[in-house]
This record gives structure tokens, sequence and C-alpha cells, in this order.
């Protein structure tokens, strides 16, 4: 066969082939590159080499939504693998059944992030809010650049830290992934997450009288009294909301949560300020004779109160305060314990923190101790409570 060099004026001149018949010409610049043509007319142009005595013919796309230049890199590129002992039709045949992102998406929700996380629905919400435009796509074609590309939108658009977020969630899926069987690669590989700097806010001196007067000012009882406990003891906003008559011992003055952000129980002492609150609420609850095991009832489908945000925001806006979030009163509780003396060791347990070598340390502290802490920083809390509102 006698090779041409392939132009648009040499391919487009191609007359169909004799009914039942494909013609081939071959290009004159690149190896084994050549354009068939079909008896209708249709040109597509192919690979075709022998390897280790076996004819390989590898289809690259039909003219002219293939270019011929694409043609020629194709080409290039599948000349290499073969040469690298490769079939590219394998390959393809590989890519076949290969999953989908949103197959691996089910697959990492129902095997792993279900069963193994307490923050599932963060994965399910932000993976569907940030990544559905690859849903339909095989996970091999997801490349290290689109990936780093959302990166820095989500960080442009969301923030640093939800980038960060969403990075590690696709890192996890793919991690999986490859655990499970999958023979590519992770494409957030050499992607590092942006840094990330400690939210330092907690409730200063001057603003706490001032939170107190609102506090004491709102109307939503239920959120009022849920306010006072988070200060007064620390606790995690989903345990506090999520807390229940049968883990609280008004007796001995503890509360046990069956289940922190650890995976693991805690006991909590109680100061005698949360003590005097929660044992109005149970007197309250007696005496309207309100059944519930929620220390904090509603009447949503949860059974208990699921979201103060806007008591909270009718506070500080009462109080005159900014960029102060809920979570900031769990880190108020400690920060005026650092102030008071505490140790790292007993703030630690006070907030039911268990990390690394700490651990052993937290197991052997008494509570006692603990809620000595707590009582002196709340003290030191509480004597601006009644202080003049600046």
């Amino acid at each position: 066969m006698q090779k041409q060099n392939f132009t648009k004026s040499f391919i487009e001149s191609l007359e169909p082939a004799l009914s039942g018949k494909r013609d081939y010409y071959k290009d004159s610049k690149v190896n084994f590159l050549e354009v068939m043509v079909t008896d209708k007319g249709s040109k597509s142009f192919k690979v075709t080499r022998k390897k280790d005595g076996k004819i390989i013919r590898v289809t690259l796309g039909q003219y002219p939504d293939l270019s011929i230049e694409n043609a020629r890199k194709k080409a290039y590129e599948v000349n290499s693998e073969i040469a690298n002992g490769i079939n590219p039709n394998q390959k393809k045949n590989e890519l076949k059944q290969e999953i989908t992102f949103h197959e691996l998406f089910n697959e990492f929700m129902e095997r792993y992030s279900k069963k193994s996380k307490k923050s599932w629905k963060h994965d399910e919400r932000e993976i569907t809010k940030f990544c559905s435009e690859w849903f339909k796509r095989k996970i091999s074609s997801i490349t290290n650049n689109e990936v780093r590309l959302l990166h820095e939108r989500v960080k442009n658009d969301n923030g640093l830290y939800q980038a960060n977020r969403i990075l590690e969630r696709i890192r996890a899926m793919y991690n999986k992934a490859i655990e499970w069987g999958y023979g590519g690669k992770n494409p957030t590989q050499n992607i590092k997450k942006y840094k990330e700097t400690s939210r330092e806010r907690f409730i200063q001196p001057d603003e706490l009288p001032r939170f107190f007067e609102a506090l004491e000012t709102e109307l939503n009882l239920t959120a009022k009294d849920y306010f006072y406990i988070a200060l007064y003891t620390g606790a995690r906003k989903s345990n506090l909301l999520a807390m229940k008559w049968d883990q609280v011992n008004l007796v001995t003055k503890e509360w046990r949560i069956p289940e922190t952000k650890n995976g693991e129980p805690v006991r909590l002492p109680l100061a005698e300020e949360a003590v005097i609150i929660l044992e109005a609420r149970k007197t309250t609850a007696l005496n309207d004779n309100i059944k519930s095991d929620w220390v904090f009832p509603s009447h949503g489908s949860s059974g208990h109160f699921a979201e103060p945000k806007s008591s909270w925001k009718r506070i500080l806006a009462r109080a005159k305060i900014s960029d102060l979030r809920i979570h900031d009163i769990r880190r108020t509780l400690g920060s005026y314990q650092a102030i008071s003396g505490a140790s790292l060791q007993i703030i630690g347990k006070s907030l039911g923190h268990k990390t690394g070598q700490a651990t052993e340390i937290y197991s052997r502290i008494n509570l006692d101790p603990v809620r000595a802490s707590i009582s002196k920083a709340l003290e030191l809390i509480n004597s601006y409570k009644n202080k003049n509102s600046l």
C-alpha cells in the first residue's frame, strides 16, 4: 500500500469503497496511521500494526470529527503504548467496565461513610454539591488538574476550610477505591491543603455583661437554658442537643455522654450552676406533665431541640456582639479555665478531649479537680454577669 501525505483535500477526495468492501490508505508522516473508507463513504482513522506476531487495530475516531492533526497525535500515543506492551483495545474494554464517579460515591457512602463516620451526612451533602458535574464520568477520567482547579474554586467561593474538606473527601473516595481493587491513581496526589489557622474567638470579658443581659431577655426558654448549659459544660453542640435525662445524674453531678466525636463515651462533671438549671427544667417538665426523654424537647421529627441559630442571632444582636459562633461558647469555658490557671490536662478532661498521648493522662484524672476548675472558671465568668453593660 503506497503511503500518502494526509491532507484535507486528499481525504475528502477519497471515493467510497466497493459494496461490502473497505479501502485503506496509509499516512506518510506517522507510521501505522491509516484512514479506512467504507462502501458508504464513511472515513475513520486507525492504527494497524503487528506486535508479537499479532495484528492490533485501534480505531482513533471518525473524520472530520477527528482532525488529521489530532489523529496523528493519537497515533503517536497508541504507537508508544503498543511499544511498551500495552494493548489499547484491552485498555478500552477495561474502561468500559470501570465505574463512574457517581457509582464510586454511592459505594463509598454505603460501604464506608455511613458505617464508619458520624459526619457521613456531610460527605453526602458536600460531594453532591461540589462534584455532581463529574457524576457521569469514569473515575479514571478525573484529572489531577481538575481536582486542583476545583480546590481553588471552592476556596474562592466558599473559603479555604470548605476547600480543604472537599479535597479530603475526594481523596478518601479514591483511597477506598484503590483499597477495593481499583488499579488507577488518586487524582488528589500532590495537592496540598491550604494552611488553616485555629480559631481563637471566645466571649471577651467586656462582652460578658452584654451577653448575659441579652441571654436573660431571650423569650425562647429552651434556647436560653441550652446556651447556659453550653457555657457551663463546654459540651459540643450535637451532644448537648441530644442530651437525655437518663444520661444525667443530678446527685453525683455528672453527665455521661454515650458517644462523642471520637466515637467513645465520656463523663463530664456538672458545675453547680448547670445543676440548678437542669433541676429547674426537670421540675417544670413534671409540673407541666411533659413526658420526654430529652432535656431540651421539641415537637420536631428528632424529638429534641434541633437548631438554636435563630435564637443565637437575636441574642448577639441585642448584645451587640459580632463574629461569635455557637461553638465559641465551648471555647469560652476552656479559655477562662486557662485564665484561672487550670492545666491543659484538666481543660482537656473537662471538654471531653481525647487525643494522642494525652488520653492516658486524662484517664487518670478524677472528676473532682476538673469540677473545681470549671467552678473557678464560672466564678470568673459570672463575676461579669452583674456588672453594668457597656
